[in-house]
């Protein structure tokens, strides 16, 4: 359903919606996610190939926070590459999977440094002094299911140093106004692009306890900017003639005619 929902009670539903589901979560995409890749999204775009961090040799000794990290799949992608990654997520049950696949490798992706450090924290308070990092990155993590993204940019550009990159993925907001189907009912706009309503899943009593919010381009445009940023590149990747999968409404159908992520690519001004 649309409705309202806060921040406080966005936060509380997903963090218990992600607890109670993040193992169905890594059984079903744990595959495609691998343990230490680094993916953007439901297309396979990866950071391997797009560098949209940067050159992967300049990864080496960067302070990188991983903001939503789940499993923390691309932390230990990052630190494979010789940064120094940090995987923030508020769900708890999601970085005891982080754990394991960590423990699963021996070691093995942590830069060389023992384990992997793992926080559990809300985006909208990161618990990190002023200019703790000099890279932030998030693969579908956070941003979508926060009713304040403009607090979450805020806290990312304040643990950044200047100059910082911050590259995150989410939804695209084209989505919003189709439905979440990904075969030929999902091509019918349903919604208004401009309705900003949350979308919201409640139990028998009215309280929430799942939350996905959406802006459109120009109030994420202006988020960013307001948060102190400079929007560097907006790429919408297609879907690859190789990707066969249905993840929700993204699918080889939807994914040749809309695009299904957007990846904002900006730096700490």
């Amino acid at each position: 359903m649309r409705r309202p929902a806060g921040g406080r009670e966005s936060s509380r539903a997903n963090r218990g919606w992600w607890d109670r589901n993040a193992d169905e979560y890594q059984n079903d995409h744990g595959d495609f996610l691998g343990d230490a890749r680094f993916v953007w999204g439901p297309e396979g775009l990866d950071e391997a190939e797009a560098r949209l961090l940067g050159p992967a040799e300049r990864l080496r000794g960067l302070r990188v926070l991983e903001v939503g990290a789940g499993a923390a799949q691309c932390s230990r992608w990052l630190a494979g590459q010789g940064a120094r990654p940090v995987a923030l997520d508020l769900s708890h049950r999601q970085l005891q999977h982080a754990l394991r696949i960590g423990e699963g490798q021996d070691g093995e992706g942590q830069g060389g440094d023992g384990a992997l450090p793992l926080v559990e924290a809300d985006a909208r308070a990161l618990p990190f002094a002023a200019g703790s990092f000099d890279l932030a990155c998030s693969a579908f993590g956070a941003i979508p299911f926060v009713a304040d993204p403009e607090r979450v940019f805020a806290e990312v550009a304040r643990v950044l140093r200047p100059g910082g990159r911050w590259v995150f993925s989410l939804t695209h907001p084209l989505r919003w106004a189709l439905p979440d189907e990904p075969g030929p009912e999902g091509l019918t706009i349903l919604h208004s692009y401009f309705d900003r309503t949350p979308y919201v899943e409640q139990d028998a009593g009215g309280r929430a306890v799942y939350a996905e919010h959406h802006r459109t381009m120009g109030d994420r445009v202006r988020d960013l900017v307001g948060a102190g940023f400079r929007l560097d590149d907006l790429v919408e990747p297609e879907w690859p003639e190789w990707n066969q999968q249905v993840w929700g409404g993204w699918s080889p159908l939807r994914g040749r005619l809309v695009p299904g992520t957007a990846i904002f690519v900006c730096t700490r001004v």
